[in-house]
């Protein structure tokens, strides 16, 4: 075989996948390992090949559940408080801070392989402390393990973390942190984390000024991204140009080459030369944190030498495979990791075709292209090749160019070339994971990827010059550089189309990988029809021409877990959805946002994981930032035709949505009580905005547009966050307030749900809608007293996490995230 890695890497992440749904024990996958083992080596030597490779592929299947299972993560470990209680946290720095504004984050080691996550921020006039690896300290802090949002579809962060050995997560003042006398953590490690503190130091050196340049800068080159807003990283994910900012591969391969031309340039001999590259590769893996791209490009950097230097033929999928095995080996949880997933399949199509492809068609020419003048190097050359010279010399006599320009016009034309067909290659293969993880297939990125893969091959190089030189004119270079990047990818931004796919079925994946492995292996006429079946599947992959998943004649209200804040889902008997409210994180008036987009990166997955690529309707109720702030994205990513609002005074938040509204040519339809009209095959009822009501100079609770949902005998009514004054003046406008399901008031506040509105509503369930553990008190326990009075079933986000109450008119059935609870 060409590359007999691959069928033992299959067959080891194979047995990863099967011991992840089926929970074996390492003795009964042990036993089997050996006598597969045993099996394969008999029938080896009795000459029965075909057996041999089948036991031999079965017991690397049982080694593969079997490191799954011997690799299980710990449970985690237990922390005796209350996410509100603040408690006083000890440990030692392990990761030194990185500062974005107002905030600081670096990570605690309470004890050995146990870590807390701290963010710490400040008041105006107070200063962030200035903390490094090594410091003991303690921190006055609100103590929380991490928790994923309770929906279908949502990213395991918590695995995520566990993975990192990150169990909790903390928050506090920044001057809650006391600094306690002696050292701790190992002389190593500090010396590469002060390194790193240096460097990243050095990059705020060289840009005072510039917020963005700094924080891209540091995310290039050190893989410090919290700097990074989101903001700016937008048009680089939507033009499928992202993997250029963030560590990966590419940047250990371009300073790996840099860094061996400049030693081979001082004549540093080649063995010697390789040698200190490699090493070099594992430093940078280190200043870097220990990111795992960088480590996987390490790995493969130093089985490159090995190769080298037993004179072994260098094939990049052998390669790819030898370090997959190891990473399956040591780290099988990795097989599920979007990155591991990713930078693996763009090496194996890499690979399995553009190599080829490459190899076939420019890579003959571009030799062909050395020393143009040599006639008798024409002999050695392919036919196709040696043509190709023949044109060129006659190119240059005709037109009386120089040789060297001509050469050097086919190598810049040939580069262009191979940088989108490779980009093509690595996007077709991609479109699976990307589809299922980001819901974006790039239009633009193949050509984008030319001239930001280059430009950025730049960045990289020069970037660390200018660290380690401090030159100002260097990092003036650095900062054009990044400027013409944004400004391609802007462009290319512009012309993209806002294409947002939904999950795929599972067998479209299976079709589209099957095709896939068979176009890799197959020839002539089955390569063809591999390849047909490979157009097929990302043809029904990007038009996913399958039906929403909903229930026709049925009434569904369900409210998403989006922490603090509100986001409500109405599917109306003929299907027609309407959104209410998106969630959004408050920025407490501080200048730097969360990275966490809740609209894009909470709600759109769950509605995309359903198969919904529009909405007909958006409502807003207030432009409290808990309710407003993911709708942008929101109104971009499902193009509604409507935008339903209540009072709404101007704002920021009002502003943005107003904007992203415009853009996608929503209609805005503000509502007054008492109206009500039919949609979807439902009554949709408006209770307030009260004609009287006066909204105020900024955004309030009582702004919120109330909706009464009614189909057969059952009503749905969603305040919002409206308090009691509205409450009371809906029951004085004689508007009946009777419903089924109530979505307690401004989740579960004590300024809500009054004892006259909640005899008046006379609700069977009620649903809060909470952050677990959150900061507000919510829901307060005197309203859910109330509640139990008055004989209502509470539903909680926080606890329940997605809570869905269908109506067929007669009867109601209630699901939670955990399952089906009553009918």
């Amino acid at each position: 075989m060409k590359d007999p890695l691959v069928g033992p890497v299959a067959a080891i992440a194979a047995g990863v996948l099967v011991a992840r749904f089926v929970p074996f024990q390492s003795r009964e996958l042990l036993p089997h390992l050996i006598a597969f083992a045993a099996l394969a080596v008999v029938a080896r030597f009795r000459g029965a090949r075909v057996l041999a490779a089948v036991c031999c592929g079965l017991a690397l299947v049982c080694l593969g559940a079997l490191s799954f299972v011997y690799h299980a993560p710990p449970p985690a470990p237990h922390f005796d408080a209350g996410g509100r209680e603040v408690v006083i946290l000890a440990g030692c720095v392990v990761e030194p801070p990185a500062v974005s504004g107002e905030r600081e984050r670096f990570l605690l080691e309470v004890e050995p392989h146990t870590r807390a996550q701290v963010t710490l921020y400040t008041k105006p006039g107070e200063s962030l402390p200035a903390l490094r690896y090594g410091q003991r300290i303690e921190a006055d802090v609100k103590v929380r393990p991490p928790r994923n949002f309770g929906n279908p579809g949502a990213f395991d962060y918590a695995a995520y973390l566990g993975r990192q050995e990150i169990y909790w997560t903390a928050s506090g003042a920044a001057s809650g942190v006391r600094v306690l006398p002696g050292g701790c953590g190992s002389a190593f490690q500090k010396s590469v984390m002060d390194l790193r503190q240096t460097a990243l130091g050095r990059i705020d050196r060289l840009f005072p000024a510039d917020v963005y340049q700094a924080g891209m800068l540091q995310a290039i080159l050190i893989g410090q991204s919290f700097q990074l807003q989101k903001v700016w990283t937008e048009e680089y994910r939507s033009t499928g140009t992202f993997h250029a900012l963030v560590i990966s591969g590419t940047h250990v391969a371009v300073l790996a080459g840099f860094f061996l031309f400049c030693l081979r340039i001082c004549f540093v001999p080649e063995s010697v030369a390789t040698f200190l590259t490699v090493l070099a590769a594992w430093l940078y893996a280190l200043v870097t944190g220990w990111q795992t791209p960088c480590v996987r490009s390490a790995a493969g950097l130093t089985l490159l030498l090995i190769a080298s230097y037993f004179y072994r033929r260098k094939r990049p999928l052998n390669l790819l495979a030898a370090v997959a095995i190891a990473y399956l080996l040591l780290d099988p949880q990795q097989l599920f990791d979007a990155s591991f997933q990713l930078t693996f399949l763009a090496v194996a199509f890499l690979g399995a075709f553009a190599t080829p492809l490459i190899h076939a068609t420019s890579g003959p020419l571009t030799r062909g292209l050395a020393g143009l003048r040599d006639v008798g190097r024409d002999l050695t050359l392919p036919p196709r090749a040696a043509q190709f010279r023949i044109e060129l010399r006659l190119l240059a006599d005709t037109f009386h160019v120089p040789d060297l320009l001509v050469t050097a016009t086919a190598r810049v034309l040939f580069f262009f070339y191979e940088v989108v067909a490779v980009s093509a290659i690595v996007q077709l293969g991609l479109a699976l994971p990307m589809v299922v993880y980001f819901h974006r297939i790039g239009i633009s990125g193949l050509s984008a990827n030319a001239f930001v893969v280059p430009i950025m091959g730049l960045v990289v190089p020069v970037g660390f010059v200018a660290v380690v030189t401090g030159w100002h004119w260097l990092a003036l270079v650095v900062g054009w550089l990044l400027a013409i990047s944004h400004h391609v990818v802007s462009w290319h931004a512009a012309i993209e189309p806002n294409w947002r796919i939904p999950t795929p079925p599972v067998w479209l994946g299976i079709a589209l990988a099957a095709a896939l492995i068979a176009a890799a292996f197959a020839r002539g006429y089955w390569r063809i029809v591999s390849f047909a079946g490979v157009a097929a599947a990302i043809a029904l992959l990007a038009l996913h021409p399958f039906a929403a998943e909903w229930r026709a004649g049925q009434l569904e209200i369900t409210t998403i877990d989006v922490g603090q804040g509100d986001s409500i889902l109405a599917v109306f008997p003929d299907g027609k959805r309407l959104l209410i409210d998106g969630g959004g994180i408050p920025a407490f008036g501080r200048t730097t946002r969360s990275g966490l987009e809740i609209g894009e990166d909470v709600v759109a997955p769950y509605l995309w994981d359903r198969g919904f690529r529009s909405v007909d309707a958006v409502a807003l109720t207030h432009a409290h930032e808990d309710h407003i702030g993911g709708l942008p994205a929101l109104v971009t990513d499902f193009h509604p035709k409507e935008l339903w609002t209540g009072a709404t005074p101007d704002s920021p938040s009002w502003q943005r949505l107003r904007e992203a509204a415009a853009r996608q040519g929503t209609a805005v339809r503000p509502f007054t009580a008492a109206s009500s009209f039919t949609f979807g095959g439902a009554t949709v009822e408006v209770l307030a905005p009260l004609p009287w009501y006066l909204p105020e100079t900024g955004p309030k609770n009582n702004d919120s547009l109330v909706l009464r949902l009614r189909f057969g005998k059952h009503a749905f009514l969603l305040p919002g966050d409206a308090e009691r004054q509205v409450e009371w003046g809906i029951l004085d406008a004689g508007e009946s307030a009777r419903a089924d399901v109530l979505k307690v008031g401004h989740h579960g506040s004590r300024t809500s749900s009054t004892e006259d509105f909640l005899n008046a509503v006379a609700p069977t369930f009620a649903i809060v809608s909470a952050g677990l553990d959150n900061s507000y008190g919510h829901p307060n326990r005197e309203i859910l007293d109330r509640l139990e009075r008055h004989g209502a079933i509470v539903l909680r986000t926080d606890l329940d996490g997605l809570i869905t109450i269908r109506s067929d008119g007669r009867r109601l059935a209630v699901y939670t995230h955990n399952g089906f609870l009553s009918e």
